[in-house]
C-alpha cells in the first residue's frame, strides 16, 4: 500500500510538471491552496517584517499566515547583555504578524548557539554554576515569552538538543545544569505563558539513530509532566535526501506521541558538498572552492526540474499526513536571503525556496501545488 501510495506521488508530480512547463497562468496563493491541511509559514528578517523591502512584504502577506524570526528572538538578539533586553526588532516582528493576521512562532528560547558567553559564564570568566544558570534561563524566558503572551501562539522552547546518534550534546546547558534543563525550559515557558504551544525543534531526525533520541526526548519530557506540544523537523533537505518515505516514517514515528508535527525550516541545498553531510550544524564551516558554487548564473533546467520533483514528493507527504502536521514553514522566502548562500561557505548562490532572488515563482511552486491534488477525492 504505501509503495503504491509513493508511485502515485511521483506519476502525478511528474504529469502536473509537464503540464506546468512553458504555462505563465497565475497560481493560487499558498495559504489558500493548503488552508485544509495545515498553515504555510516562512522565516522572516528585519527587512521584510519592517516591509523595508516592499515586495517581499507584499509576497509575505500574499503566499504566508504562519511566521517565524530567522534571528531577531535569539538571545544574542534580544538579550545581549545581564541587564539589557533590545525588544525593538522582535515587537515589530511581532506587530507585522498582528497587523495581517499570522500565526506567529517565536525561535529560539534555549540554544547553545548565538547565545551570548556571558550567560554561561562566572564573573571571572569560568562556568558558572548550576543555580545561577537556571535562574538566568528563567528569567530570560518568563521575560521573553511573557512579553509577547497572547500574541506568540508557539514557541520552539528548546533548539537542537540532540547529537546525530541520538545522545544528548554536550553543550554548556547540559554541562552546568544537567540533563533536566530541558525540563526546566518547557516547565518556565508554560508558565510565561500557559496558552502557548510548546516545541522541540531539531535538523537531521528523519536518521533513524536521531529519530529515536527525539522520540526518547519527547517521552522523557512527557514523563515529566511538561506541556510539550509539538516537535519541529527542520528539514534542511538535500536532492538525495531524505526521501519520501523516510519523512512519511518520521512523521508517523512521532504522530504515535500524541504530539503535532511542524516542518520548521524547509529549503532544499542544490549545491555539491565537499563531504556527504545531511546535518544543519550552524558551527560548521568550509573553506571557498568555485567548484562548489556551480551555479553563479542560475539552476540548469535539469537541477530546476529535480528540485521542482522533491518539493512537490515532500509536500504529498505532509499532505498525507495533514492530521498530524499542523505547520510547513520554509526558512526565509527567496533564494537570495537564504542563509544557504553563506553556509556552510560564505558567499555562493544558493537556490533553496520556491522564489527566486527577483520574487518569481519556480516551477518547485507548480510542484507544491500539484502534491495537492493526489490528495483529492474525484
Amino acid at each position: 500500500m504505501k509503495s503504491h501510495f509513493f508511485s502515485v506521488i511521483r506519476h502525478s508530480l511528474l504529469l502536473g510538471l509537464l503540464i506546468a512547463t512553458g504555462c505563465a497562468q497565475a497560481q493560487p496563493a499558498l495559504k489558500d491552496v493548503f488552508k485544509d491541511h495545515f498553515l504555510i509559514g516562512a522565516a522572516l528578517n528585519p527587512s521584510q517584517f519592517t516591509e523595508a523591502n516592499t515586495a517581499q512584504a507584499a509576497l509575505i502577506k500574499k503566499q504566508f499566515n504562519s511566521i517565524t524570526p530567522e534571528n531577531v528572538m535569539k538571545w544574542e538578539v534580544i538579550h545581549p547583555a545581564p541587564e539589557h533586553y533590545d525588544f525593538g526588532p522582535g515587537d515589530r516582528y511581532v506587530a507585522f504578524g498582528v497587523a495581517n493576521g499570522m500565526f506567529i512562532i517565536g525561535h529560539t528560547l534555549v540554544w547553545h548557539e548565538q547565545t551570548p558567553p556571558w550567560v554561561f559564564e562566572n564573573g571571572h570568566g569560568g562556568p558558572t554554576d548550576r543555580a545561577t544558570l537556571l535562574a538566568r534561563m528563567s528569567n530570560h524566558i518568563h521575560t521573553v515569552v511573557g512579553r509577547y503572551q497572547g500574541r506568540v501562539k508557539g514557541w520552539d522552547v528548546v533548539n537542537e538538543a540532540l547529537n546525530e546518534d541520538g545522545s544528548l550534546r554536550q553543550t554548556p546547558w547540559l554541562k552546568i545544569i544537567g540533563e533536566d534543563y530541558l525540563v526546566k525550559a518547557f516547565e518556565f515557558a508554560h508558565a510565561a505563558d500557559p496558552d502557548a504551544e510548546l516545541y522541540y525543534n531539531d535538523f537531521s531526525i528523519e536518521n533513524e539513530s536521531k529519530r529515536q533520541g527525539a522520540i526518547a526526548l519527547i517521552g522523557k519530557l512527557q514523563a515529566a509532566g511538561v506541556r510539550v506540544t509539538g516537535i519541529g523537523i527542520q528539514e534542511h533537505a538535500r536532492l538525495d535526501w531524505p526521501s519520501p518515505e523516510l519523512v512519511d516514517d518520521t512523521i508517523t514515528a512521532f504522530g504515535k506521541l500524541g504530539v503535532k508535527v511542524m516542518i520548521t525550516e524547509l529549503d532544499f541545498n542544490v549545491l555539491p558538498a565537499r563531504f556527504n553531510d545531511r546535518s544543519a550544524d550552524v558551527s560548521h564551516r568550509e573553506a571557498a572552492d568555485p567548484r562548489l558554487n556551480p551555479y553563479t548564473n542560475g539552476l540548469p533546467d535539469s537541477v530546476q526540474q529535480s528540485l521542482a520533483r522533491r518539493y512537490g514528493e515532500l509536500f504529498a507527504v505532509y499532505v498525507k499526513h495533514s492530521q498530524i502536521v499542523e505547520r510547513v514553514t520554509f526558512w526565509g522566502v527567496t533564494d537570495g536571503d537564504s542563509w544557504l548562500n553563506n553556509w556552510p561557505i560564505v558567499g555562493r548562490t544558493a537556490h533553496p525556496l520556491l522564489f527566486d532572488r527577483e520574487g518569481r515563482p519556480k516551477p518547485a511552486l507548480e510542484a507544491v501545488i500539484q502534491a495537492w491534488k493526489p490528495a483529492q477525492k474525484p
